[in-house]
């Protein structure tokens, strides 16, 4: 069966890629209706195709646990949501959504401001201007096979059958396949795997194949939701907590992945996000983990000059200009405001004080709220260069962060791994893929190789 606007074009939203609403559907913060397959948690969010099928009329009026209680939280769409112009009733269109240019109410954009236009469809009529051309497209390294239908699937899913049938495995033809497919058509592979064997292709592979390989091949095949979840549930389970991690998550995502990775870390462990947060942390660090957990960023891309003038003197006033540090003004706003409008917070500060914004935060903070808030600056004003430290960090010195390296690879390998592989050459003088052949071995590094080049 078909499943209209599938399967999306460009699938990871991050912080420069904010389309100015959650994607349709979905069930953050609560149960989903009774007849929700958990197969599909994100229910058109992320790169999975809506399930149940798109039909009219649903989800039903009164559905039970839809929409779940206390969603959209209060505030939500910011106002001036819908612009005026825009389709009211029904929006977002069931199809053709997100547009092919990710609109800018209210008129045109800054000039840093980045965004993905690759969606497929045709876009509303905007209220404002259009798109400025300086617009940045991301470069992916996975460029997934086009077009795909229901022979390519199960042509896969008889070529991985045979790499894993009889004596022996063959691991180059399994890297062949899922390091040149699309996440989401990795899953379409796995459900024909099962309709034409009776048996899960990701359960094949864990048996046939063993170590970081597992590993790599293991996070290909987890929908984008899952993954992140399940990262989110190791960094903190267990003895100590991994900051690093939970910053990059919570730090570098939009607020329909936000929601989405919520609901499908309560439908995976049977608890709230939220609730595990505040059980592993404390102070002023959980405070923005939590903040940056509600999923309520501004997504709106126009700036306002008042408001941005406004947040200078507050920061400054927090910070530089008294005796300790008033956190909560910066976790307000570094939380909460739009990335192109923390871009211009963070130009107008070094202008104005004569200091750049880093700085700031390394004199005022230490620790793990150190961290986070850098991160947050790091994301807003260049993901590429935050992502290119954070692999960088994972091969250097004694030893390798394995689930580090992985994770960054496998996640944005269909978003922005061109980008970050520009910057890593930029700043360390070397590309990803020497690293890695000096980091890695074997199958491990042939897989790692592959999600990374063009």
């Amino acid at each position: 069966m078909a499943y209209p606007g599938y399967p999306p074009q460009h699938p990871y939203p991050n912080p420069n890629d904010m389309p100015p609403y959650p994607s349709q559907g979905g069930y953050p913060g609560g149960p989903p209706p009774t007849g929700f397959n958990p197969m599909y948690p994100s229910q058109g969010v992320g790169p999975y195709p809506a399930y149940p099928p798109a039909v009219p009329g649903y989800p039903p009026a009164g559905a039970p646990g839809y929409p779940p209680a206390g969603y959209p939280p209060a505030g939500y769409p910011p106002a001036g949501y819908p612009p005026a112009g825009y389709q009211q009733a029904g929006y977002p269109p069931p199809q053709g959504y997100p547009p092919t240019s990710a609109p800018f109410p209210g008129g045109t954009p800054a000039a840093e401001y980045q965004q993905a236009p690759v969606y497929g469809g045709a876009a509303p009529p905007h209220a404002g201007a259009a798109p400025t051309a300086s617009a940045k497209q991301f470069t992916p390294t996975i460029r997934p096979k086009e077009p795909y239908g229901p022979a390519d699937e199960e042509a896969d899913a008889a070529a991985l059958r045979k790499a894993m049938k009889g004596f022996g495995t063959d691991e180059k033809a399994i890297i062949a396949i899922l390091a040149n497919r699309s996440n989401q058509q990795r899953q379409l592979i796995a459900r024909k795997f099962i309709s034409l064997y009776g048996k899960n292709l990701v359960d094949d592979l864990k048996s046939e194949l063993g170590g970081k390989l597992e590993d790599v091949v293991v996070a290909c095949m987890t929908p984008l939701d899952q993954y992140f979840a399940k990262e989110l549930n190791h960094a903190i389970s267990g003895l100590g907590t991994n900051e690093e991690t939970l910053i990059e998550v919570l730090c570098s995502l939009n607020n329909a992945w936000i929601h989405a990775i919520k609901n499908a870390y309560q439908q995976l462990y049977g608890k709230a996000l939220e609730s595990d947060i505040k059980g592993d942390t404390s102070g002023c660090f959980g405070r923005l983990l939590i903040s940056l957990c509600q999923g309520m960023r501004d997504e709106n891309p126009v700036v306002d000059p008042g408001l941005v003038a406004a947040d200078v003197t507050a920061l400054f006033q927090a910070g530089q200009n008294t005796i300790g540090t008033d956190e909560s003004t910066f976790n307000a706003i570094l939380a909460s405001r739009s990335l192109p409008h923390l871009r211009e917070v963070f130009k107008q500060y070094h202008q104005t004080h004569g200091v750049p914004f880093e700085k700031v935060i390394k004199d005022e903070f230490t620790g793990s709220i150190e961290t986070g808030l850098l991160a947050i600056v790091k994301c807003m004003t260049d993901c590429s260069n935050y992502f290119a430290e954070r692999l960088h960090d994972s091969m250097s010195g004694a030893g390798t962060e394995d689930r580090d390296l992985i994770r960054v690879i496998v996640s944005r390998s269909e978003c922005d791994l061109g980008d970050i592989k520009v910057a890593f050459q930029q700043k360390y003088g070397k590309s990803l893929e020497s690293f890695i052949e000096g980091d890695c071995s074997g199958d491990y590094k042939r897989i790692l190789i592959a999600l990374v080049s063009d």
